[in-house]
């Protein structure tokens, strides 16, 4: 079933989104605590999560390529599209094998595997999108150095 509602795009943090009404999230399912979407913003398709946010409405995220493709910025008020996704699967991303390797030499990868399940998958989707070896090389070394650094690592750690 496809709902459409308008909504302003506002920013919370950096983060471009808006808030989905609940009279349409009450009529779909989540998983997981999340509702995997797909959709239209002013007729441009996406493919989408909502988010959970505590004693609050289900947040859609508006990414750089939503923005770009549908020619919108925060701040304008538009239409959307949704449905629930109950097709399109999620795909594990691959460890990048110099990410593995950086993990190994430094003694990290237990380090890494403690990390919160969505740090990782996010992690792992931002190494296998670089374009150049030398981007991944820099972003690669950013990780290990965080992962080294026990306060910042603490954060990114289950309890």
């Amino acid at each position: 079933m496809k709902f459409k509602f308008r909504a302003t795009i506002v920013k919370v943090g950096v983060n471009p989104c808006v808030d989905v009404p609940h009279r349409i999230t009450k009529k779909m399912i989540p998983l997981r605590g999340y509702i995997p979407v797909k959709g239209n913003i002013n007729r441009h398709s996406f493919i989408q999560t909502l988010c959970p946010v505590k004693n609050a409405p289900y947040r859609l995220y508006v990414n750089g390529p939503m923005l770009k493709g549908s020619s919108t910025k925060p701040g304008d008020r538009v239409l959307f599209e949704v449905e629930q996704d109950f097709l399109t699967p999620t795909v594990p991303q691959p460890m990048v094998a110099e990410f593995r390797k950086e993990l190994i030499t430094h003694n990290l990868l237990p380090a890494y595997e403690k990390l919160i399940p969505s740090r990782k998958k996010e992690i792992l989707r931002y190494l296998n999108n670089l374009k150049s070896p030398e981007a991944l090389e820099r972003n690669i070394q950013k990780i290990i150095q965080h992962l080294q650094d026990k306060s910042i690592a603490l954060l990114w750690r289950r309890q």
